[in-house]
């Protein structure tokens, strides 16, 4: 693993030490108004003089208009090259903080403490950042690894139930993709059993390795995009129209979709297709997606970043642990994985 990515029992003697080794001339902290009230007071103390930026909370901010809030509140604090920005939030401060740090005066220093299940187990590893645009998710956006990764589980303790499950989502992906005994752990454990040191210290290493041996999405990293060809689509569709849903509400969904298909194929056997099916069932409710709306969902997955020459591109399992990649899919198959969905 990355030795920028520390897992803390004491996040502010860990940060204050990193930051009195690094002797940045100015600091800035983003915020929420969720991390301001329930985060903030626990590294606080540790820093010296700094800005503090809060933004409103939610899927709907990550945008330029956004950006473009914190560029100015850096330009105005003066923040020059040396200078670092510590992102304090769930996934979408976390892209969008990165982003803005990654661009600002072409690069500065950033320091991720996610805050989320969801961003501590996946979009805080791997150094994707990125905003959206016109509804289309991470449309726009850069890599950078931050300077520092802090993952602190007390931060969940503060979770309202919707987001652990959200994040939820990507450690039963993780597991989909990797690890057969550890799918078999969890899936014999209700969403409040789970022995979350040990799943996210199994998806954060698991996440590591790969984004090491591919940082830059060429090859096998497509993995991790399993169950999202399909979920971003189903996300980006209800966003647009006023149905906001959590993203692993959506990803969740996307797997069993997706699962579908690759047993449709004879590439994953039907029994465990429905492990899958049972188990996401179980955790997450069911969407209500509507017949007439699966020509727009599968229009979006055109738009999927992991597209070629037109083609959509998307990760099948063969079995639990085994992905394949750059499997390619027609929107009528797309069509028919959300009618399957709504069957069962």
């Amino acid at each position: 693993m990355s030795d920028n990515v520390v897992f803390s029992s004491n996040p502010a003697a860990d940060l204050g030490a990193f930051l009195e080794v690094k002797k940045y001339s100015k600091t800035t902290v983003l915020l929420d108004a969720n991390t301001a009230e329930f985060c903030y007071p626990e590294i606080q103390n540790v820093l010296s003089a700094h800005q503090a930026i809060t933004i409103d909370p939610g899927e709907e901010f990550k945008n330029l208009q956004t950006c473009e809030k914190i560029w100015q509140s850096m330009t105005d604090a003066q923040l020059d090259r040396h200078s670092v920005l510590i992102v304090l939030g769930g996934g979408v401060l976390g892209d969008m903080g990165g982003f803005c740090a990654s661009t600002y005066k072409r690069g500065i220093d950033f320091i991720l403490i996610p805050t989320t299940l969801l961003s501590q187990v996946d979009a805080s590893i791997g150094g994707k950042l990125g905003i959206d645009f016109n509804n289309f998710k991470n449309h726009i956006g850069t890599f950078q690894t931050p300077a520092l990764t802090l993952l602190y589980s007390g931060f969940l303790d503060s979770l309202p139930f919707h987001e652990t499950r959200s994040g939820f989502a990507e450690i039963i992906k993780h597991t989909l993709i990797s690890d057969r005994s550890m799918w078999n752990l969890l899936r014999t454990r209700s969403l409040n059993d789970q022995p979350w040191d040990v799943l996210i210290k199994h998806s954060v290493e698991f996440k590591s390795a790969v984004v090491k041996e591919d940082p830059r999405e060429k090859g096998i990293r497509k993995i991790l995009n399993a169950g999202h060809t399909i979920g971003h689509a189903i996300e980006t569709h209800l966003l647009s129209t006023g149905n906001k849903i959590m993203h692993g509400e959506a990803v969740a969904a996307g797997l069993i979709a997706e699962g579908y298909l690759a047993s449709k194929r004879g590439m994953l056997p039907q029994a465990s297709l429905q492990e899958i099916i049972d188990y996401i069932i179980r955790i997450f409710a069911k969407l209500n997606l509507r017949e007439q709306d699966d020509e727009k969902i599968a229009a979006l997955t055109l738009q999927d970043k992991k597209n070629k020459e037109n083609k959509i591109l998307c990760v099948l399992l063969e079995e639990i642990g085994k992905p394949r990649v750059d499997s390619e899919i027609s929107l009528e198959e797309v069509k028919e994985s959300l009618g399957f969905y709504r069957s069962i």
